[in-house]
């Protein structure tokens, strides 16, 4: 006599974070439709899963199967990994600082070569003072309260 298992819950989503040893924490998005406004809303849940061979990253796609509980918030595994990150975060973040600390350096120097000549050509002045009883042309004075 063979027992039946019951089927599991099988999900796709994308791999939100790889810091922790063997786990991985997947975001799948699921549409749901709202009981009061009939509009189509988009839900998202997370979910840790085992991950034995730490080969996902994040922004991968990856298949996760329900299983017994693993740890404490651990009850689903990788099954397969549907499509790799095109690019790993990592390398982005990288990038995107190298590229901003080269873009600060560059402006810093040129503003502050700048700097010093403009001081040097225009001297600041404030503006002339105008006499009390005389109305420039950006002032109104209401006549009809006094």
């Amino acid at each position: 006599m063979s027992q039946l298992r019951s089927k599991r819950k099988v999900f796709v989503g994308v791999v939100v974070s790889d810091k922790m040893d063997k786990t991985v924490v997947v975001a799948v998005d699921r549409l749901v439709r709202h009981p009061l406004y009939k509009k189509v809303v988009r839900r998202t849940s997370k979910f840790y899963a085992h991950d034995e061979l730490n080969e996902c990253r994040v922004g991968d796609i990856v298949e996760i199967m329900e299983t017994r509980p693993i740890s404490k918030l651990k009850r689903w595994r990788v099954v397969r990994i549907v499509q790799r990150a095109k690019v790993p975060l990592s390398v982005v973040r990288e990038e995107v600082a190298e590229e901003t600390e080269e873009q600060l350096l560059g402006e810093v120097l040129a503003t502050g070569a700048e700097m010093p000549e403009q001081m040097e050509q225009e001297p600041q002045q404030p503006p002339p003072a105008q006499p009390e009883g005389q109305k420039t042309s950006g002032e109104q004075v209401d006549e009809t309260e006094s």
